[in-house]
């Protein structure tokens, strides 16, 4: 994969001088001041929800993306989006970096194909680049978990009809290199974080989970691997409404063989229906999204571990002239059964709020402060000698400078 991706990333290199290939590039550097939430956060071990947790500095680098594009006809695109950032395993990460071609047409059908490693479109929130969120610094669970554990290594298929009153348009993919996808959800529980998983970053996994299966922390996990040479897949639906709304519907299922594994690394059946909805009205925009799975491991022949997940959120924006206001609520859960019955400290319950306000004094500047409420019980809090039940507030100022 890393020879495949890297080919496809030369490919959105600037061209020689001379050629008639138009490219460009564009990206942001964010700064922050962060009151962190008390509890450990997950990105150091911890069950903490939220991005930064105890221990973290008040002052953050937290990171630079570029996108960098070459349209080598009008109809071949080629990107790549890059990120520096100091959590991840090494100095320069990619994102995505993928090929589209996408025939003109002044028709009503129109079609698309894309081949690489890309984000599956399945957020209302993420739309910026760098899987980065339009309202807020942190975007919904769901959002978060879409950019920590999924990536589409493969490619996708759109084919819109365009109508006076709106938009149907159909997606479907096939994809590999996201076997372990689900083993976060289940070991970790929700959180809620704006940092989406490098291409060839590994995840942290809880001390108190590896603690649980008589395991020795620290230890982390892929998340971008192939372990059973079984294609996963995702179809689904949208419809784009001439009067501003906008509702679609998903199915994914990565198709993974639950008994498949490399070493101690395991593959995690997982699948899930996927629902959003927006729409627009004067100066506000409304979101909603709601996701239902399950996420299934047979580490050992005679025993079975089943995680079901839901989780929802509503967000309301208003946006005048220079600024943005966002207030945001979520809800989630997950749910074990095994072979032997259910398992409580691997399940929870939780709620998040979220509020945002973006000032844009300049094209180049976007200062962002955020307040983000997270409360949720999850019993295996107790293995770290922790309440299961905890309450933690992060604060967040950021300043984005864009450059082009």
């Amino acid at each position: 994969m890393r020879r495949f991706l890297f080919a496809l990333f030369l490919c959105g290199a600037p061209s020689p001088a001379g050629a008639q290939i138009d490219y460009g590039m564009s990206g942001y550097i964010d700064l922050r001041l962060v009151s962190p939430a008390d509890e450990r956060s997950w990105l150091q071990g911890g069950l903490g929800k939220t991005r930064y947790g105890g221990g973290d500095s008040n002052a953050q680098f937290s990171g630079a993306v570029g996108q960098g594009y070459v349209l080598l006809t009008p109809e071949i695109l080629a990107v790549s989006v890059l990120r520096i950032e100091p959590e991840q395993r090494t100095a320069v990460d990619a994102l995505e970096t993928y090929l589209r071609y996408r025939p003109v047409s002044t028709g009503a059908w129109r079609w698309s194909v894309k081949g690489g490693a890309f984000f599956a479109p399945f957020s209302l929130e993420s739309t910026e680049v760098g899987w980065s969120s339009y309202w807020t610094i942190t975007p919904s669970a769901i959002n978060s978990w879409f950019g920590e554990e999924l990536r589409t290594v493969g490619a996708e298929g759109t084919l819109d009809w365009r109508t006076p009153d709106g938009t149907l348009e159909f997606i479907a993919a096939g994809f590999g290199w996201n076997d372990p996808a689900g083993v976060m959800i289940a070991d970790r529980g929700w959180a809620l974080s704006d940092r989406p998983t490098g291409l060839f970053d590994h995840l942290r996994l809880p001390d108190a989970t590896l603690t649980l299966f008589g395991q020795q922390p620290p230890d982390s996990t892929p998340i971008f691997r192939e372990f059973d040479d079984r294609a996963g897949w995702y179809a689904g639906a949208s419809w784009d409404d001439a009067a501003g709304w906008h509702v679609e519907l998903e199915r994914y299922d990565n198709d993974a063989d639950p008994s498949a594994h490399d070493g101690d690394y395991f593959a995690w059946r997982t699948r899930f229906w996927n629902a959003g909805a927006s729409w627009k009205f004067d100066s506000f925009t409304l979101l909603s999204q709601a996701l239902t799975g399950e996420t299934t491991i047979d580490p050992s022949p005679g025993f079975t571990s089943t995680t079901d997940f839901d989780s929802t959120y509503l967000l309301l924006g208003w946006e005048r002239d220079n600024w943005r206001v966002a207030l945001r609520g979520d809800w989630f859960r997950t749910e074990t059964h095994t072979t032997f019955g259910d398992s409580p400290a691997l399940s929870e319950n939780g709620d998040a709020l979220t509020g945002a306000v973006t000032w844009l004094p300049r094209d180049w500047l976007r200062l962002t402060g955020e307040a983000l409420w997270v409360d949720s019980k999850r019993d295996e809090r107790a293995i770290a000698g922790l309440n299961p039940q905890q309450s933690s507030v992060e604060l967040q100022l950021t300043a984005r400078v864009y450059f082009d």
